[in-house]
C-alpha cells in the first residue's frame, strides 16, 4: 500500500512513452473526477451495480467465492477515520442488485492504530468454507500480535451463523499481516501464504491451523533471499540466504503442470521478486528472480500467467508502469537474474496501476485513479487497453489519507483498490477506497477456462475440491 518514488525514473518515462501510444482506446479523465454523459467508461463495460461503503478510506482489497452457488463478495475494511477495522460481505446473488448482508469490526476499534483489513481469502476445507482476514495493527494498540482471524461462513446467507474460528498471532513479529494468499496444494493440503514484518513469507496448514494445532499449523518461512547472492547465481535449488532487511509485500502461488511444481511467485519490496519450489513446502527452494530492474524498488505484485513462461508485475510510485517479463531464461537457468522486462502498459502515464488478475490473455487492474482497466497481453511485448471503466469520482491527486502529494508518491493511491474475476460467469469485482464496490461485465468476457485459449486451466482461483489441474491426485485431507 505504501508508496515511494525511487530513482530511476528515467526508465518509467522513456517506457511509458512508447507504452502511452499503444492505448488508443482510453478516455482520460478531467482533474475534477466529473464525466461527460457516457465518458466514465468504454462502451463495452457495463456498471451492474454499486454498492457505497462509507467514508473514504475505509475500503481495502476484495475477495469473491468462485461458485455460483455461493454469491459472495468479502470487502476488507480499513481504519481510515471511522474505526472500521473488519471486513463486510456483499451478497451478489443478483448482480444488479447487490447489496451489503454483514459487516464485522474488530473490538475497541477507538483504540486502534492501524491500517486495519486489508485483503482477505476464503478456502473450502472438509465442505465447510472460510474466510481469512488479514490486518495491520501498529504496536502500542491492541491485537496488534494478530495477522489474521479466520470466519466460518458456510452458513450464509444466514449472516448469523458467520462464526469467528481463531486468530492467528504472532507476537514474535507484531504489526500483522498485510497481504495474504489461500492455495489449495498438490499434495491435497489447503495452505495459507502470509507476509510479515521480518524478512520471510509464512506457510500455514489450514486444517491444522482450524483444529487448535498449538503451534496455529505452522509449516515454514519463505525467505527473501540476498540481492548479491542471487546475483552471483546459479539460483536453482538454493534456498537462500535470509536478507535482513525489507519485507514481501505480495505474493501468488500456483502449480506448474510442465514441471509438476507448486510454485510461490513473491514481491520484495526493496528487493525484486522472486519464484521458489514449494512442492514440499517443509523446504522452500529458490528457482530464479527478478532483480536490478531500473527505477528498481517498491516490488509490489507479481502475477504469472496461467503456463508460467510470463509475469506481469507492479511497482509502487507514481509513474512506474506494469511490466511485462520473461521468466525463461531465469527458469531455465541461462541467467543469473532477470533485470529488464519485455514491455510495458499504463492506462495514463501521470498515474500508477496497483492490483491485478491474469486471465489469459486479459489483465485486469485495480488502477486507482483510473479504476478498472483491462488490458490484453496476447503479445507481452505489446499489451494493449480493451476497457475500462473508471471507478473513483473525487478529486484528482488526492492521496492516501488525502495527501495532495505526488511528488512523495502518495498523490495517486485513490480509488480502485482490489479487483477479483469469476471465472464461472467473467463477473468483474472493484474495490474502491473511496466509492465502495462496483459489479462491472465486459462484453464477450462470459467466463474464463485456460484451455479455450490453450493454456492451462489456472489461476488465482483455486478448485478446492480436485486440487490444481494437472497434479496427482492425492487422498482427501482427513
Amino acid at each position: 500500500m505504501n508508496c515511494r518514488v525511487p530513482t530511476g525514473l528515467w526508465f518509467a518515462l522513456a517506457t511509458l512513452t512508447v507504452a502511452t501510444w499503444r492505448l488508443g482506446l482510453a478516455q482520460q479523465p478531467n482533474t475534477s473526477g466529473k464525466y461527460a454523459p457516457g465518458m466514465q467508461g468504454s462502451s463495452n463495460v457495463h456498471v451492474m451495480s454499486h454498492v457505497p461503503l462509507g467514508r473514504m478510506f475505509t475500503v481495502g482489497d476484495i475477495e469473491a467465492e468462485q461458485e455460483l452457488s455461493r454469491p459472495y463478495v468479502y470487502v476488507p475494511r480499513m481504519q481510515g477515520t471511522t474505526h472500521s477495522t473488519g471486513f463486510t460481505i456483499v451478497s451478489v446473488k443478483d448482480p444488479r442488485r447487490a447489496k451489503a448482508i454483514f459487516t464485522w469490526t474488530m473490538e475497541k476499534p477507538e483504540l486502534l492504530r492501524a491500517y486495519g483489513g486489508l485483503q482477505g481469502k476464503y478456502f473450502k476445507l472438509n465442505s465447510r468454507y472460510y474466510y481469512a482476514q488479514s490486518f495491520q495493527i501498529l504496536q502500542g494498540s491492541p491485537n496488534t500480535e494478530v495477522g489474521a482471524i479466520v470466519f466460518d461462513v458456510t452458513g450464509l446467507p444466514d449472516t448469523t451463523t458467520v462464526k469467528e474460528v481463531r486468530r492467528l498471532s504472532t507476537p514474535e513479529n507484531p504489526g500483522g499481516f498485510h497481504n495474504l494468499f489461500t492455495y489449495k496444494h498438490s499434495d491435497g493440503r489447503v495452505l495459507l501464504f502470509t507476509t510479515s514484518t521480518g524478512p520471510f513469507a509464512t506457510i500455514w496448514d489450514m486444517q491444522r491451523f482450524v483444529s487448535g494445532a498449538a503451534d496455529q499449523g505452522f509449516i515454514s518461512r519463505v525467505p527473501i533471499p540476498d540481492v548479491a547472492q542471487v546475483a552471483s547465481g546459479p539460483t536453482q535449488g538454493r534456498s537462500g540466504t535470509l536478507n535482513t532487511t525489507g519485507t514481501y509485500h505480495d505474493f501468488y502461488v500456483g502449480y506448474d503442470p510442465a514441471t509438476h511444481q507448486d510454485k510461490f511467485y513473491g514481491a520484495a519490496w526493496s528487493q525484486g521478486y522472486f519464484i521458489f519450489d514449494v512442492t514440499r513446502p517443509e523446504e522452500p527452494k529458490l528457482i530464479t528472480s527478478i532483480t536490478g530492474t531500473a527505477g528498481a524498488g517498491s516490488y509490489h505484485t507479481f502475477t504469472p500467467t496461467p503456463d508460467g513462461r510470463y509475469a506481469v508485475g507492479e511497482q509502487e510510485y507514481v509513474y512506474a508502469p506494469l511490466r511485462m517479463y520473461d521468466l525463461k531464461p531465469g527458469l531455465d537457468g541461462t541467467v543469473k537474474t532477470i533485470s529488464r522486462p519485455i514491455g510495458a502498459w499504463t492506462s495514463d502515464w501521470k498515474n500508477l496501476p496497483h492490483n491485478h488478475e491474469v486471465r489469459w490473455p486479459y489483465v485486469f487492474v485495480s488502477a486507482y485513479e483510473d479504476g478498472l482497466q483491462v488490458l490484453n497481453m496476447m503479445d507481452p511485448t505489446n499489451p494493449y487497453t480493451v476497457g475500462y471503466f473508471y471507478t473513483y469520482e473525487g478529486r484528482r491527486q488526492r492521496g492516501w489519507g488525502g495527501v495532495d502529494k505526488p511528488e512523495e508518491g502518495t498523490g495517486n493511491a485513490n480509488g480502485a483498490f482490489g479487483v477479483e474475476v469469476r471465472n464461472a460467469d467473467g463477473m468483474i469485482f472493484i474495490s474502491d477506497m473511496s466509492e465502495g464496490l462496483y459489479v462491472l461485465k465486459m462484453d464477450g468476457f462470459d467466463g474464463w477456462n485456460g484451455h479455450q485459449w490453450g493454456m492451462p486451466n489456472i489461476s488465482s482461483a483455486q478448485d478446492w475440491d480436485s486440487g490444481p489441474e494437472g497434479a496427482p491426485k492425492p487422498g482427501k485431507v482427513s
